[in-house]
């Protein structure tokens, strides 16, 4: 039972380092999926080239806590191996029977506990406070600070050869207009622009950092370039002063607010 025991804890062990490890890449400026896809990726030491994955490694506070997990993951991973092996080995049908009825129901009842949203928030703000008081990581809440609740977001988009935001200057599509603001590109070639300006160009294979309006930010990634797409922006700006207008009084989430430009022609 000792080792079932065991297995259970590293178990815990695990997720709680997964955990500090997601808050940690959240806070140098990885969104939060991205943070927990990459901590879980590295524990496991299951690679995936992605261009996440490359920005990881480019890092080097990331690439630190990255090979951390990998040395904790292969640890963990041998020691879960072995301890379950053991908790089963040289033991009657009836003994064994029992320590997996108390393996699984403690596993079910750490993930239970893992997945608790009230739990998860609880250990995220314990986790950056450690982190901002033991360490030199940069640990700001950019969700915070950007206002990241309700309809707003923070989102990239890749920009394809037929998209209408393809421009010779930014500021020719307007897009505060719409409620969306640029806050950064990456070129094909790496290159990353941060806070673009005005006759800054948007090509075929830019990456852009956007925010905004969750519901226009996903129209604008699938808005095609030609009259169609101008006639979306048009609908878009409509959208977006509905939407101020029902800020100003205090009732952003009425209901007669289109949730998206489609819906406001």
């Amino acid at each position: 039972m000792v080792a079932v025991l065991t297995v259970i804890v590293v178990v815990i062990v695990s997720i709680l380092i997964a955990r500090i490890a997601t808050v940690a890449l959240t806070v140098t400026g990885l969104s939060r999926e991205a943070a927990r896809f990459q901590a879980r990726s590295a524990l496991t030491n299951t690679g995936f080239t992605t261009g996440e994955a490359e920005r990881v490694v480019d890092h080097p506070v990331r690439r630190r806590v990255v090979m951390a997990l990998m040395i904790v993951g292969n640890a963990g991973i041998a020691t879960v191996i072995a301890t379950f092996v053991l908790s089963f080995a040289n033991v009657g049908r009836g003994t064994a029977a029992i320590r997996l009825v108390v393996l699984i129901a403690g596993l079910v009842a750490v993930l239970l506990v893992a997945r608790n949203e009230r739990m998860d928030r609880m250990m995220t703000r314990v986790i950056a406070r450690m982190l901002r008081q033991y360490t030199d990581l940069d640990t700001r809440d950019y969700a915070r600070l950007l206002k990241l609740s309700g309809p707003y977001a923070v989102t990239e988009m890749t920009v394809g050869d037929e998209d209408w935001i393809i421009t010779d200057q930014l500021l020719d599509r307007r897009l505060t207009d719409e409620g969306i603001i640029v806050l950064g590109v990456t070129r094909r070639d790496g290159s990353y622009i941060g806070v673009p300006r005005g006759d800054t160009p948007i090509l075929s294979g830019d990456t852009l950092i956007l925010y905004g309006r969750a519901p226009e930010l996903a129209e604008l990634d699938t808005r095609k370039a030609g009259p169609e797409g101008d006639e979306a922006h048009d609908r878009a700006v409509v959208t977006h002063r509905i939407f101020l207008n029902a800020e100003a009084y205090g009732d952003p989430a009425r209901e007669d607010i289109p949730r998206s430009p489609t819906a406001a022609s």
